[in-house]
């Protein structure tokens, strides 16, 4: 096994595999480079000597510059690194067309639902959703219900969605509200959907249902609980319903390229630019040659790489729209007076992460190296194939209930320490290292550990193409499993 990786030829700096020991010797580019300290697993050491104010330079780019010296050998953390990051920048357009994807196309299918209006679900669940919090306790209550009276059976799952919003909301809040509950109410893992409102909120049932636009009738249905004696009779009425037209549901062959996948990681460490971003990347434009859709979010997080997305842009006019994506967040930290570069976090900083920029060049590469093809609003749906941006903060809750919410099948969530979450779509789990995968057997889904230990890339990611297409096909991810279903809505100003 690989004690330390060099990830570009012109790095200055190695990443333990393992961890190391001081007055270990490291052989890199023939020199020998005597390690000063210990070096955690995941964490930089130095390969050259450093003046204050020198480049740091991983993934082929500065991460940051040197707080003050640092001798070859030394430990290079957030202690002795600072982030080149200030302030708001101005972008220049300079395309750089993706390579061209040469693969030949495989034909592969999954087995889906084809919905009344020919979108796909990967799913088949009865879904109650609450227009407002005030019923949340009702939406849990019928859920229960409905269950013990069906045991689970003939979908795939019966699950409500509590939230705090949906009254008290001025402004980009209360819409930022609806289009989220909008598109959980269109999306086609849901087989069948009961809206519930209580009937003095300011997201009006409605309002609501007109905001929805064209929608199935038959599975779709709401109830405002304050004009009906009993809100859980009738309730449960509706639901029987809507799981006898669910329940009648059946898979079919569907091409891969209509599946939808968002990319989101969390809980990063010094092998997410390594091992499980990268497997996502290849992933990533896979998918898109074979006509799929792939989003990547966690617009703060882009910071410090967000040029290498701008080039990649299909037109001028996507150029502007990431420019907007980029500078529109940056502004949004400016007007709440916070530092614009306040991260990485301290579990970041902890698995080896040492600046912004060092985040942000590991966490891009889940995009892979395909065209931007265009740039979704939050709670936007999408409307355009191939790789997407979308504008979602950082935050792993609100990003995948986002991804999700844009018209997503499957939220892909690199790890490297691990979190046991799910939103309302399967939400895959991938290990960065194979000990969070040994450790944690019911969070983490899948492991991209072994490629530090010799698999390649390539039989890494058939393996992984193989276990997607099951996950499409209905095999439950471990937040499934484990009923793991939650959603967080971003919130940005007052509450009445």
């Amino acid at each position: 096994m690989l004690k330390y990786i060099q990830i570009n030829p012109i790095d200055n700096v190695a990443v333990a595999v393992e961890n190391l020991t001081a007055g270990e010797l490291l052989h890199v580019g023939g020199k020998i480079i005597a390690l000063q300290q210990d070096i955690p697993a995941g964490h930089k050491v130095a390969l050259q000597d450093f003046k204050k104010g020198d480049f740091i330079i991983k993934y082929g780019a500065p991460i940051g510059h040197a707080r003050a010296q640092i001798v070859s050998g030394d430990w290079v953390n957030e202690t002795n690194i600072r982030t080149n990051l200030e302030g708001l920048q101005e972008y220049v357009f300079h395309p750089q067309p993706a390579p061209a994807l040469s693969q030949a196309k495989q034909d592969i299918t999954f087995k889906g639902y084809r919905r009344k209006n020919g979108e796909v679900g990967i799913r088949n669940e009865i879904w109650i959703i609450p227009t407002v919090g005030c019923v949340n306790g009702i939406t849990t209550q019928l859920m229960d219900m409905l269950r013990k009276e069906t045991q689970g059976i003939g979908v795939d799952a019966i699950v409500a969605y509590p939230h705090n919003y949906g009254c008290s909301q001025l402004g980009d809040d209360h819409e930022n509200t609806r289009k989220i509950l909008r598109d959980m109410v269109l999306h086609p893992n849901a087989g069948a959907v009961l809206v519930l409102g209580l009937g003095c909120e300011n997201n009006q049932i409605e309002a609501f249902r007109n905001f929805l636009g064209e929608y199935d009738s038959e599975r779709i249905r709401f109830m405002e609980t304050q004009k009906v004696d009993d809100e859980l009779e009738t309730g449960m009425e509706i639901l029987r319903a809507l799981y006898d037209l669910a329940s009648k549901d059946e898979r079919t062959d569907i091409p891969l390229a209509e599946l939808r996948v968002g990319l989101k990681c969390g809980g990063s460490d010094g092998f997410s630019g390594i091992t499980a971003n990268p497997l996502l990347g290849v992933f990533s434009d896979f998918l898109v040659a074979e006509g799929g859709t792939t989003v990547l979010t966690e617009v703060p997080e882009m910071f410090g790489a967000e040029t290498i997305l701008m080039n990649r842009s299909e037109s001028e006019e996507v150029f502007h729209k990431t420019v907007h994506l980029i500078n529109n967040f940056k502004s949004y930290f400016i007007e709440n007076k916070q530092p614009i570069y306040e991260n990485p976090s301290p579990g970041n900083k902890a698995g080896g992460i040492s600046t912004l920029e060092e985040k942000s060049l590991g966490c891009t590469q889940k995009a892979g190296t395909s065209t931007v093809r265009n740039v979704l609003l939050y709670g936007e749906r999408l409307d355009t194939t191939g790789l997407n941006l979308l504008s979602a903060p950082g935050n792993d809750l609100v990003a995948s209930t986002a991804l999700a919410a844009s018209g997503c099948h499957i939220v892909l969530f690199t790890t490297g320490r691990g979190t046991p979450f799910g939103t309302f779509v399967p939400t895959v789990k991938i290990a960065t290292n194979s000990n969070l995968y040994i450790r944690k057997p019911n969070w983490i889904d899948f492991n991209a550990g072994s490629l530090l230990e010799g698999e390649t890339m390539d039989t890494l990611c058939q393996r992984f193409i193989h276990f997607l297409v099951e996950t499409a096909n209905g095999a439950y991810t471990n937040n499934e499993k484990s009923g793991y279903r939650e959603i967080a809505i971003f919130k940005t100003g007052v509450t009445l």
